[in-house]
């Protein structure tokens, strides 16, 4: 019988640091997913223009996570926001919310008392894919889940799940015993 490898020890400030880190990487492998759709679909901007949303010059071009940053935004504010913060806004609402839910995961993984497995990650992917079908219908920004087709829910699915594979071993590499 194989023995359990321990992990290294693991501060809850290490699980959420690392944990941020492996999400970002995540929201790097799942962009990576997306960007092949889209120039195999015709586009023709550049990784890095596509990336940060070169294309983006008012609100109404931003992602459904980028409205959310827009009204967080607004609300603290009090004021409504000119264009011009729209790609902004998007860029650091889209990676902030990788790095999140990467943090959420790093203090889930970081507590268990062996090393994080890379497969673990994908546990993680169907939660946040199907989070942003809870939340975001709530906020008006998405429809319900049972009013889209199922070719785009599994377009949205398979790249949730690069996330959560690319996160799940980016952990576990940086944790793994030295």
């Amino acid at each position: 019988m194989k023995a359990r490898r321990q992990r290294r020890s693991l501060s809850p400030l290490g699980a959420v640091v690392r944990g941020a880190f492996a999400g970002a990487v995540g929201t790097a492998a799942m962009d990576l997913v997306w960007y092949v759709r889209y120039t195999r679909d015709g586009g023709e901007q550049s990784f890095l223009a596509w990336e940060f949303g070169e294309s983006i010059t008012k609100w109404d071009d931003v992602s459904a996570p980028g409205q959310v940053g827009r009204r967080v935004l607004e609300g603290f504010l009090q004021q409504e926001l000119p264009d011009r913060w729209a790609r902004a806004t998007n860029n650091v609402v889209h990676w902030l919310y990788g790095s999140m839910w990467g943090a959420q995961y790093g203090v889930v993984a970081g507590s268990v008392d062996r090393e994080a497995k890379p497969s673990w990650g994908l546990a993680l992917a169907p939660v946040v894919w199907l989070s942003g079908y809870v939340v975001l219908p709530l906020a008006k920004l998405y429809k319900p889940l049972w009013e889209y087709d199922a070719e785009t829910l599994m377009k949205d699915f398979t790249a949730h799940l690069a996330y959560g594979a690319a996160t799940g071993a980016a952990f576990a590499r940086l944790t793994e015993p030295d």
